[in-house]
């Protein structure tokens, strides 16, 4: 035991302080990219009490702090250096109020993905956010990136959910904005500065949520196109003809041929466009009709099952969309860059090129309806040069970006892969602003320190 995780055992006690093997507190999806971090404790408070404690110890004796949720990132945002404290939310799980009649719950951040919808949905609810990975993915790691996922098309992101936060802001204060209310305009909207911060702020420990009554029907509806410019073409309409679907995704040529197996196969396509329409069960069929006659109209062949077998087998495809990218060469550079809808054909065109000028395969998916696309470089992690030529990539990815328009990051925040890009881009002043809120919150600079810069 090292002598920070020693105090921190006297501050909340030993069994808060996890002993043993802690490779799995050192990293998260970016492992893939080799990146791996160390630490000199793991500590899981079991409240926001304790977690307040481990914050004041910390800033008291000036030792960095790391937050950690599920640990399902894509930009190192939870991996730790030497020396720091990794704070885990795992134990923090409790629904402290559950108000299925009024749409709103208080929930501590280390509550899962999974069981919130599932939560909700056993009262006729419904929480739309759909970050992957939602058995592992909680809520406190969620807003702290913002996250998103397929249904944030129509439904926004994790940020348009969440009317409260509780969350310990240095030296080790406990702070509460927003809360159950759903108008608040008193002051700044600080709720929306801890959103997608990234635990560079102050560690999340609770936040209260809204929900929306469940719709009565969803149904799929997959587009499997001849050419790019059929499909982008298709997506446009759907957009401009108020085709008001829930789920507006689309894959790419290369990453149709590394899909895990499924209800494609057989099909000889070179883009794909992924619709839910939901609503009352008449709306839902209409919006389905209509998504069809326009993947029709652009010819492309329409897959709508209407029964439950054929639905799950539409999800487990998309939904296995990484990890089969991952097992081509057993390794991915992803970045889910974003830009103007209009500019989504050629973000995608120049991810191809991209590619082929770093020499590395290259592939796309992501959700079209909010321009935001996983661009993706396939690799050996075996080989230092591949990792090299993408890393090379995806600052060429992040200059696409930018050019069109866009931005860094959709969903998945900076983290460590993204760290510096910012001063790449942004002028002295917006840099000015952003990190003064930065100091005001964390004078010290010990709170996840690295990242959101």
């Amino acid at each position: 035991m090292t002598a920070i995780a020693a105090a921190l055992a006297e501050v909340v006690g030993d069994d808060c302080v996890v002993r043993g093997p802690i490779d799995a507190y050192l990293k998260d999806e970016t492992e893939t990219r080799l990146l791996v971090g160390a630490c000199a404790a793991v500590v899981e408070p079991r409240s926001t009490e304790e977690v307040a404690a481990v914050v004041r110890w910390a800033y008291e004796h000036e030792v960095p702090v790391v937050p950690r949720g599920g640990g399902t990132g894509y930009a190192g945002g939870a991996v730790p250096f030497a020396g720091s404290i990794v704070l885990s939310l795992a134990k923090l799980t409790a629904f402290r109020h559950f108000d299925p009649e009024l749409w709103r719950a208080e929930v501590e951040a280390g509550v899962t993905t999974h069981r919130l919808q599932q939560r909700a949905r056993e009262s006729g609810l419904l929480y739309p956010p759909d970050p992957g990975a939602g058995e592992q993915s909680q809520l406190g790691g969620n807003i702290a990136t913002n996250a998103g996922g397929p249904h944030a098309f129509k439904y926004g992101t994790t940020g348009a959910w969440i009317t409260g936060i509780e969350a310990v802001v240095p030296p080790g204060e406990v702070v509460t904005v927003g809360g159950s209310i759903r108008k608040d305009v008193a002051g700044y909207d600080l709720n929306h500065v801890l959103i997608g911060s990234e635990g560079t702020l102050g560690v999340i420990t609770a936040a209260w949520v809204r929900f929306i009554p469940a719709p009565e029907a969803r149904h799929p509806v997959v587009g499997l196109f001849p050419s790019t410019d059929a499909g982008v073409d298709a997506i446009e309409v759907m957009v401009g003809s108020g085709v008001a679907v829930a789920v507006l995704d689309y894959l790419d040529q290369g990453a149709l041929a590394a899909a895990p197996p499924g209800f494609a196969d057989g099909f000889d396509a070179a883009f794909a466009v992924l619709c839910e329409a939901d609503g009352t069960a008449a709306e839902a069929l209409s919006m389905r009709a209509d998504a069809i006659a326009v993947v029709e109209e652009y010819g492309g062949l329409a897959v709508a099952p209407l029964d439950a077998t054929g639905v799950a087998e539409i999800w487990r495809w998309r939904e296995g969309m990484t990890g089969a990218v991952t097992t081509v060469r057993g390794g991915k550079v992803s970045e889910d860059i974003v830009v103007p809808l209009d500019r989504l054909r050629e973000a995608i065109e120049r991810t191809q090129a991209i590619g082929d000028a770093v020499g590395l395969p290259a592939c796309s998916w992501g959700h079209a309806g909010d321009g935001n696309l996983h661009s993706t470089f396939l690799v050996d992690t075996s080989d230092p040069d591949q990792l090299r030529r993408a890393e090379e990539g995806a600052v060429a990815l992040f200059d696409l970006a930018v050019e069109l328009g866009g931005s860094l990051s959709g969903e998945h925040g900076l983290g460590l892969v993204k760290s510096g890009q910012l001063e790449r881009f942004w002028t002295p002043r917006k840099l000015e602003l952003h990190r003064g809120i930065k100091t005001l919150f964390d004078p010290k600079g010990l709170m996840n320190p690295g990242k959101k810069q």
